[in-house]
């Protein structure tokens, strides 16, 4: 009999963040991804805190991409005991080292306030990880590039692809073999898409008997991306125009570079009015910089106009990095019409908490989202329609214009899943949903099941199963 190959879904099971799966390989554990599970601050701070598993019992940790959401709880992994390494492309370990630190920074200072202002009785908050962990952590980073396939221990190899999603992120193929028997586990982490800037299309692979896929968008379809830009043109042009400043929440890696570069373009082609593009985040620029660093993940119209035309598109005039704090608090004193792109995308902390402060009240302002947002954050409530918010613990009257716009998402839609799936000749035995919350998962469980012979599943969090059934 083959040694036991479970699968065991520790987090973002029907819900987006916080990914985790313990994968058991006869005797050996291996965790795929660590990330922050992000929403209200009591139920985060619960779940980020425990594991249903010995840290230090652990052989190997693999990891998909540097977003928080898969990579963030990776110190309290280390705190907690874990002393392997961690496995990532070159491009994630150096993400991880802009983003891990930046995370620790802020939940400090979260800590600090919450502890300030919190009621009598009330305990003292302590952060979930300090910057020595990450520091522990990022000891831990063994790097492998795409396509290089590599043993993780006796009967089990891992290979990288490209997954198409942010800079260095990975569709992860994990190859067992135990007593005659064969078996391919593919974790998509992220899925990309196709003809986005900047970034590679994803790759897909052949012979996965198992898929355990991301499924954020699993119910619903981007716009074309030309309409994605059209619209964005008419929004910022619209606010700028009434002589409101655009504020746009976005994740420093990925939807930053991308942005910078679309909006680049609509100034350029005269399609929007010139105003200053402030990117206000020490993390967004460092993140840019590691952009800079890995050109081989870049596109073929990227790569050239990167090499051809000093640095496009992550360097132009009409573009700034505000690093200091004063810098960023002198931004909400102007009065001329600009455009704001701040950390976090979800407004969950960062700077652009500040921004939403002073801009919210404001009606010539406008709230511009471009990404997910996810259940109980401040971003979902505000893209509710949600007023007052509160923010710093103050009641903040939303006068602003607010608009979602999902075609600048990095996360492909129900019908590039699907497209991607098909790709996997033949169709994987099982496929299981993770990272969506329960509509989503459900609306793409069931088009894999009229289109697939795949026995498809929505894990709960705590399930486990058997891969080689």
């Amino acid at each position: 009999m083959s040694e036991p190959l479970t699968i065991s879904f520790q987090g973002a099971a029907r819900t987006v963040t916080g990914s985790r799966h313990l994968i058991r390989c006869g005797s050996r554990r291996v965790l795929f991804d660590c990330g922050l599970y992000q929403g209200r601050r009591d139920e985060a701070e619960r779940i980020n805190r425990t594991f249903d598993f010995e840290p230090g019992e652990l052989d190997a940790a693999v990891v998909s991409h540097a977003h928080l959401d898969h990579t963030g709880n990776l110190p309290t992994l280390v705190a907690r005991g874990y002393r392997g390494a961690v496995h990532a492309t070159p491009a994630t370990a150096e993400l991880c080292g802009v983003l891990l630190p930046d995370s620790a920074f802020l939940m400090e200072r979260d800590v600090e306030h919450v502890n300030r202002h919190r009621h009598h009785g009330e305990p003292q908050r302590t952060p979930l990880y300090s910057p020595a962990d990450v520091d522990r952590t990022l000891e831990r980073l063994v790097n492998h590039g795409y396509h290089d396939t590599w043993t993780l221990f006796e009967n089990v190899r891992v290979t990288y692809l490209d997954a198409g999603h942010i800079l260095g992120s990975a569709f992860t193929l994990i190859d067992v073999e135990s007593e005659g028997r064969r078996l391919r586990l593919g974790m998509s982490g992220d899925v990309g898409r196709a003809g986005r800037p900047i970034l590679r299309d994803p790759e897909s692979a052949s012979g996965v008997d198992v898929l355990v896929m991301e499924c954020t968008y699993g119910d619903r379809e981007h716009p074309a991306a030309a309409e994605t830009v059209r619209q964005l043109g008419e929004v910022v042009e619209r606010t700028l125009g009434r002589g409101g400043r655009v504020l746009i929440p976005a994740f420093a890696v990925g939807r930053t570079q991308e942005l910078v570069a679309t909006l680049h373009d609509l100034m350029s082609r005269k399609i929007v009015r010139e105003a200053p593009i402030y990117v206000d985040s020490p993390m967004a620029w460092r993140a840019t910089q590691a952009y800079r660093h890995h050109p081989e993940c870049f596109d073929d119209a990227t790569r050239r106009a990167f090499e051809e035309r000093d640095g496009e598109p992550f360097g132009f005039d009409r573009l700034h990095y505000v690093v200091t704090v004063e810098q960023s608090r002198a931004l909400n004193e102007r009065r001329a019409p600009c455009i704001v792109i701040a950390a976090s995308g979800m407004c969950e902390g960062g700077r652009i908490l500040h921004h939403l402060q002073h801009g919210l009240p404001e009606a010539r302002n406008t709230v511009l989202f471009v990404g997910f947002q996810a259940e109980g954050t401040l971003g979902r409530r505000l893209r509710d329609g949600m007023s007052p918010v509160n923010i710093f613990g103050e009641p903040i009257e939303r006068r602003a214009e607010v608009v979602a716009l999902d075609g600048f998402s990095a996360h492909a839609d129900q019908r590039e899943l699907l497209a991607w799936v098909a790709m996997l000749k033949p169709a994987p035995r099982a496929i299981y949903l993770v990272h969506g919350e329960p509509g989503p998962a459900e609306a793409l469980a069931g088009r894999l099941r009229e289109r697939f012979p795949s026995e498809v599943r929505i894990p709960r969090r705590g399930e486990e199963f058997s891969l080689w059934n």
